[in-house]
């Protein structure tokens, strides 16, 4: 063979091998646009602001291939509905707290936050290693969805009252805005829990229809300005020690997604999941020495207060471990994962902490 014919063969094979290449990159990366219902309102920028995120990174990292247009809670449904539009195809995704389902299974609340459950590094821990993605998935598919891990706020606050909270007894009666596996403890110490909408409640407060509310915590619960009509600002929120939100993606659309897509999306999710936690610890801080600023009068619950609600906890768990098996198979990983974690962080975590605590009252830090 010449050399001009050989260079020409070449040349013709390598068009070739160019011409194959472009079709299976196009398979790889096709156009593919969904829309994501948020639970959540613009005016909360870390919670809502988390889909902005996703959509962001997706759409970067696809070369623009993959869009993602994020929608406001109300938008195409009301941010309770979210979960429901993406399981019935009306939408491809949203994003949201498992726990807000609670009422039509309780196991929607496993992935997210239960009363006296993980906190958020023990969430992560047992999610993306001691199998809770996988076990909530199991329990998802039933719904038609895929989740996974898309942020955490960090354990939240107890809430806002009208007036001060020292003795369990002061519960009975007491109207509070709270809402799924919380309202079903209290109910068990005399409170009256209430479901009233994120708008209607500093009416409510300022007027005495409620007694209390419970929200997020400094940063979120700042904008909304309960401190002028419930000055009493509890903590913790033991309901939601590490409270997980999700994306939740209608299944078939997703197992549709090329593998490189359905692994991006992965990715981003664990990323906004990280960067939530990460915003919440930087913004709650300084929110807290605004609130007190501005008059909020920051108060623990009682032990008193907290033994008796983890016990109102336990016989909850027993009567919904006893009557639904998928909730219990979830809940005993947990559990489990639980009490190795606590464990640990009391010796090392715990222990550093303290001492840095110590340190800053003393004045020296």
């Amino acid at each position: 063979m010449d050399r001009r014919s050989f260079l020409t063969k070449a040349a013709i094979g390598g068009a070739a091998a160019t011409t194959l290449a472009t079709p299976a990159l196009a398979q790889s990366m096709p156009k593919v646009t969904w829309r994501l219902t948020s639970s959540f309102p613009k005016s909360l920028d870390t919670i809502y602001g988390g889909a902005e995120v996703l959509s962001k990174m997706v759409s970067e990292a696809s070369d623009g291939n993959f869009q993602i247009q994020v929608f406001a809670a109300a938008e195409i449904v009301p941010g309770l509905q979210a979960a429901d539009a993406t399981a019935a195809g009306t939408v491809e995704a949203c994003h949201t707290v498992g726990y807000y389902y609670w009422g039509k299974d309780p196991a929607w609340a496993l992935g997210a936050a239960v009363p006296f459950g993980l906190s958020a590094r023990g969430m992560n821990a047992w999610q993306y290693h001691g199998g809770g993605i996988d076990l909530y998935n199991e329990f998802l598919a039933t719904q038609g969805l895929i989740g996974f891990p898309g942020g955490n706020t960090g354990a939240q606050m107890g809430g806002w009252f009208r007036k001060e909270i020292n003795t369990v007894a002061d519960l009975s009666g007491l109207k509070m805005r709270v809402g799924g596996f919380a309202g079903k403890v209290m109910e068990k110490l005399g409170l009256v829990p209430q479901q009233v909408a994120g708008g209607d409640i500093y009416p409510a407060l300022e007027k005495g229809t409620l007694d209390a509310t419970e929200w997020v915590g400094p940063y979120d619960d700042e904008k909304l300005g309960f401190y002028k009509v419930a000055p009493y600002y509890y903590y913790p929120g033991w309901w939601e020690g590490g409270p997980t939100v999700h994306f939740m993606f209608n299944k078939a659309a997703y197992e549709g997604l090329p593998k490189a897509y359905q692994a991006l999306l992965r990715t981003a999710c664990q990323a906004e999941d990280a960067d939530m936690l990460q915003k919440y610890d930087y913004k709650n801080p300084l929110a807290l020495k605004s609130l007190v600023a501005n008059g909020a009068q920051l108060r623990p619950f009682s032990q008193e207060i907290l033994e008796a609600c983890f016990n109102a906890a336990q016989e909850v768990y027993a009567e919904m471990t006893a009557t639904n098996p998928g909730f219990k198979k979830i809940y005993d990983s947990m559990v489990a994962f639980r009490a190795d974690h606590y464990l640990w962080t009391q010796v090392a975590e715990y222990n550093y902490d303290t001492f840095m605590m110590i340190q800053q009252r003393n004045g020296k830090i």
